[in-house]
C-alpha cells in the first residue's frame, strides 16, 4: 500500500503522469503459475511486470520494457522506476521488469525467458494498455543493458500452435536501449555480471553465445546506444562494439560517448522534476522522436 501511495504521489506531481495512471501501475506476474525453472514461491522466484501509464491523451502507443542494471545480483530503482516515470512524460508507456537474479540462485536462461515473456506479454495485452504490437521496445543500463542486449539479438516469433496465447506472441523488441551496457562476456566484460549470469565456471560456448557483439544480423532491431569514455565499472569497449557490430549488419543505431561520467549515473535527476537530466536522455528523446515513438 506503501508503494501505490508514493506512485500515486509522484505522479500527481509529474506533470507527464496522471493519478489514474498511477493507479493502473500495479505489478503483475509474468506468469500464471511459478516461472520455467522456478527455484521456489518467494517474490524473489516471481518475475513481474509493473506498467507505467501516460497521462490521457498524450500516450503515442509505444511502449518499453525496462530491465534495471545491478550486475545479475540486484535491480537498481532510479534505472527502472525512474526511466518509466520519464518515459511515461513523454508518452511513452513502461513497463519495468522484475527479472530473477544470480544472487537468488538464477542463471542463464532464467533471465532470458523472462525478458522474452515480458515483451511477449506486452504484446499479447496490447489492447489493455492501449500498445502498438509494432512498437514495443527494450531499454537497459548495465547488466540490465546486458540483458536488453541478449533480448534484441536472441529472440524468436513465438510459437503459432502455443497453447497459451501469450506463447504465440513475438519476442523480438522493434527498438533497444542500451545505457553503459555490459555488451560482451570476453575481455572487457563485467566480471560481477558474468559470475552472477553463468557461475564461477562458465561454458565457453554460453560465453560467446551471450557475448552480443558476436551475435547482431540484419534483423536485429534499430538501438540506441550510450556509455562514458571512463566508465571504470564497465568499459566503453562494450558500446563500441556493439555499435560497430550493428554498422557491419547495416542495422540502424545512435551512439552516445560523453567524455567522463560514473558509472550507474542514470538520468541524474530525479522525480517527479527530472530536472538538469543527463544529456543522453535529451538525446534518446530526440532519437524516440524520429521514430516516432515520442512526444
Amino acid at each position: 500500500m506503501k508503494r501505490v501511495l508514493l506512485l500515486i504521489l509522484a505522479a500527481v506531481l509529474n506533470a507527464g503522469v496522471s493519478a489514474e495512471a498511477a493507479d493502473l501501475s500495479e505489478a503483475f506476474p509474468l506468469w500464471p503459475g511459478s516461472a520455467p525453472g522456478s527455484l521456489g514461491t518467494n517474490a524473489n522466484d516471481i518475475p513481474t511486470l509493473t506498467p507505467y501509464l501516460p497521462a490521457a491523451g498524450t500516450a503515442t502507443g509505444a511502449a518499453i520494457v525496462i530491465c534495471p542494471g545491478g550486475g545479475y545480483g540486484g535491480l537498481a530503482p532510479h534505472e527502472g522506476n525512474d526511466y518509466a516515470l520519464f518515459l511515461a512524460g513523454r508518452g511513452v508507456t513502461g513497463f519495468v521488469l522484475k527479472y530473477r537474479l544470480g544472487s537468488h540462485g538464477y542463471r542463464h536462461p532464467a533471465m532470458l525467458n523472462d525478458v522474452n515473456r515480458a515483451l511477449r506479454l506486452v504484446r499479447q495485452r496490447a489492447a489493455d494498455f492501449s500498445v502498438d504490437v509494432h512498437r514495443v521496445g527494450v531499454m537497459g543500463s548495465s547488466a540490465g543493458g546486458h540483458l536488453a542486449s541478449t533480448a534484441v539479438t536472441h529472440w524468436d516469433e513465438g510459437r503459432a500452435d502455443a497453447t497459451d496465447p501469450v506463447e504465440r506472441m513475438s519476442s523480438r523488441p522493434d527498438l533497444g536501449v542500451l545505457c553503459y551496457p555490459v555488451i560482451s562476456l570476453g575481455e572487457f566484460t563485467h566480471q560481477g555480471s558474468k559470475k552472477n549470469l553463468l557461475g564461477d565456471k562458465p561454458d565457453p560456448a554460453l560465453v560467446w553465445l551471450l557475448s552480443n557483439e558476436l551475435q547482431v544480423t540484419p534483423r536485429t532491431p534499430p538501438c540506441f546506444l550510450w556509455h562514458t569514455a571512463d566508465d571504470s565499472a564497465v568499459p566503453v569497449e562494450n558500446s563500441l562494439a556493439f555499435a560497430a557490430a550493428l554498422q557491419r549488419a547495416k542495422v540502424p543505431f545512435d551512439l552516445h560517448v560523453f567524455q567522463t561520467g560514473r558509472h550507474g549515473i542514470g538520468l541524474n535527476a530525479k522525480p517527479p522534476q527530472f530536472e538538469n537530466v543527463h544529456p543522453w536522455a535529451g538525446d534518446l528523446v530526440f532519437w524516440l522522436k524520429q521514430q516516432k515513438w515520442a512526444n
